[in-house]
């Protein structure tokens, strides 16, 4: 019964959609408040009924209910209660079901906080949104029902695949989705500002929290998913651009630009079409992603399904809402008012020049992912685009930008003075040559890329608080006057703060890790040992293990430390799970300070006396940490940055509040310049 409350509640939601996009666009149309309060409810009431269902979904799952298809071929009941949970959203079916539950959400987000918006802005906006929660809940209802019933149900399922069963990944899909689906709503706010011909600093100001709240989730879920790859899959390394890893890195990369973007049109009203511009493509590149996960045009262990009928669906989807969104801005950009002048040495042009370098970046990352497909779909030819590649091309792009970042926040909006702002960096600049000397000098084996990287990390780390430092004239104030000065800091100063510094150690970290890297693989018996980085690693007992869905061996190794004691025990296991037939490893990784020791335990086989021996591989990972903390402070700016904007927009709301008020303007004519 329950799931059948489920089942009627996603098709619930999916006329309240409807109903939501009509209303909505005869509000815009009529100015009937009546009929944008009905659409406004109706975005409500269909996140409202599409999170009953998603419950009933996780019912299902929970209670092993396999007369449900979706949960007969993703779940076992001999699984853990957190990954029968986690399995409602672990198939392709159940993810397209969070997804619109996201875009629900959303669609509720804007219909209940989007006071500040003019009349006309918010009802395009929510029938924007509801259009592309019809879509997409259309095609879960009749395509991908997580719902439907089999008519011999079997005794057990089959399990989800034991790779995904992991806490991280858990975790790594809500914070997704929050992220691709969260740009819908700056999709629909470009959309709608395209239909009123209206793009100013008030439409970006309400673009800007919007893109921060997507782009903060999409840092937290794309780290947990290189997270998850780094200890899970028990290859030693962390990021490979693989297509679907590059299917969320896209999004992240257009959102990016869109929030420096926005900030020119913010504050100097400049750049309203490429903001414009940027917000449709953020989306775009966020059903790009799905398609290319779900289609199965790509072969992986993060990819859902391999459905062509799907996929072409998924893709017509993506034509539909791309082609005319795109289409609206081909024909409407062009009349809107192009905003304020700056001169080429100005924070708008800093903030212009990093918006083509991301804009390059996203280009090669979209080429070196789709080439491989389009290649073999041309010619039957199957190749394959890897990390030479991106190497090649998208870290020199990020190099120039990285190097370039410090120096935007201390350039003067309009016109500014290079020389001025390049002076003030001095001390950054110091300390990065410092740090690449002492590389040189010191690191071995000696490594230009590695000293180079180490002196950007430390360019950014502190480059990025040289701007709080001049905020405050920490050398040119007295005590007093520093500590008010630092006080009044606005939070998004902070947040800019904590995003540049994160981004500077996650730099650490990663060039470090590339770098020096070491890895050794031996085969013992018990006894033996191997060694790595200087770290000593003795196989002292391999032994059974069962697990609640699983077997295992599980070895013990005791690592020694290069002074000769003891680092740590560490317990790598290699699990057999019954449902599936499926053999993982589960790695060990000892943490020394910000580095990792990771050990593998691989295949047991016979020696040559007949004893039983392992393949073990050791990985010395220096400063991997820093990897994960990088993205953490990232997100962690972001969302100080997302409070206090929601802060200034209360006191917008406030002010205009206190004015008298007037009568709305008409709507303009589709065909009428702004």
């Amino acid at each position: 019964m329950i799931v059948e409350i489920g089942a009627f509640a996603l098709i619930l939601s999916l006329v309240l959609s409807v109903l939501q996009t009509g209303a909505s666009a005869l509000a815009r149309l009529r100015r009937g408040p009546i009929l944008a309060a009905v659409g406004e409810g109706a975005a409500i009431a269909a996140f409202f009924t599409l999170a009953v269902s998603f419950a009933a979904l996780i019912y299902a799952f929970v209670v092993s209910d396999f007369s449900v298809a979706n949960v007969a071929t993703n779940s076992h009941s001999a699984k853990p209660l957190l990954y029968r949970v986690g399995g409602a959203w672990g198939s392709h079916e159940g993810s397209m079901l969070m997804w619109c539950l996201a875009l629900t959400g959303f669609g509720a987000l804007l219909a209940g906080y989007g006071r500040g918006l003019t009349a006309g802005l918010k009802a395009v906006a929510v029938a924007t949104q509801g259009a592309l929660g019809i879509a997409f809940l259309a095609y879960t209802v009749f395509a991908s029902n997580p719902f439907w019933r089999l008519t011999d149900p079997p005794v057990e399922g089959r399990s989800l695949n034991p790779l995904l069963q992991d806490p991280a990944l858990i975790l790594h899909p809500p914070f997704l989705y929050v992220g691709y689906v969260g740009l819908s709503v700056v999709f629909s706010l470009a959309i709608a500002a395209l239909v009123e011909g209206r793009a100013d600093a008030a439409w970006a100001r309400w673009v800007r929290p919007w893109t921060l709240a997507a782009w903060s989730a999409l840092t937290v879920g794309i780290t947990l998913g290189a997270f998850w790859a780094y200890y899970e899959l028990g290859w030693g390394g962390w990021w490979f651009w693989d297509p679907v890893e590059n299917a969320s890195f896209m999004p992240w990369l257009i959102a990016t630009a869109l929030l420096h973007s926005a900030v020119v049109t913010e504050r100097r009203g400049a750049l309203p079409g490429w903001t414009i511009f940027l917000a449709l493509g953020g989306y775009t590149f966020s059903m790009l992603g799905a398609f290319l996960v779900r289609s199965g045009v790509l072969t992986s262990v993060h990819a859902f399904a391999v459905d062509p009928t799907r996929g072409v669906l998924l893709l017509t989807i993506l034509g539909v809402t791309a082609g005319l969104g795109f289409a609206l801005f081909a024909w409407r950009a062009p009349a809107m008012a192009r905003g304020g002048m700056f001169a080429p040495i100005s924070r708008e042009s800093a903030l212009v020049l990093n918006n083509i370098l991301l804009a390059a970046a996203t280009a090669t990352v979209l080429l070196g992912t789709l080439y491989p497909l389009i290649r073999e779909a041309m010619a039957g030819e199957a190749i394959s685009v890897g990390p030479p590649y991106f190497n090649l091309t998208f870290t020199p792009l990020m190099f120039i930008l990285l190097l370039l970042l410090p120096a935007g926040p201390l350039l003067a909006w309009k016109r500014a003075d290079a020389g001025a702002a390049l002076q003030r960096l001095w001390v950054a600049a110091l300390l990065a040559a410092m740090a690449a000397v002492a590389t040189l000098a010191l690191a071995e084996p000696r490594s230009l890329f590695g000293a180079a990287g180490l002196a950007l990390g430390v360019w950014l780390i502190i480059g990025s608080a040289t701007e709080v430092a001049e905020r405050i004239r920490l050398f040119r104030a007295p005590r007093g006057e520093v500590l008010r000065r630092l006080g009044g800091l606005p939070r998004g100063t902070w947040g800019m703060t904590l995003a540049h510094a994160g981004l500077g150690v996650f730099v650490l970290g990663a060039v470090f890790e590339t770098t020096w890297k070491a890895e050794t693989a031996e085969v013992l018996a018990i006894g033996q040992r191997l060694e790595v980085a200087g770290y000593v690693v003795a196989l002292e007992n391999v032994a059974p293990v069962q697990g609640p869905n699983y077997e295992a061996e599980q070895a013990t190794l005791r690592a020694f430390a290069p002074d000769g004691t003891l680092a740590c025990m560490a317990r790598p296991e290699r699990r057999l799970y019954s449902a599936g037939g499926q053999t993982t490893s589960e790695v060990a990784i000892c943490t020394r300070g910000l580095s990792h020791l990771y050990v593998v335990l691989g295949e047991r086989r016979s020696g040559a006396d007949g004893q039983p021996v392992w393949l073990v591989t050791g990985y010395w990972n220096p400063w991997a940490l820093l990897i994960f903390l990088g993205p953490g402070l990232m997100a962690l700016g972001g969302v100080v940055s997302l409070s206090d904007r929601r802060l200034r927009l209360a006191v917008g709301r406030r002010a205009a509040q206190a004015q008298p008020a007037g009568p709305e303007p008409a709507p303009k004519p589709l065909g009428e310049p702004a």
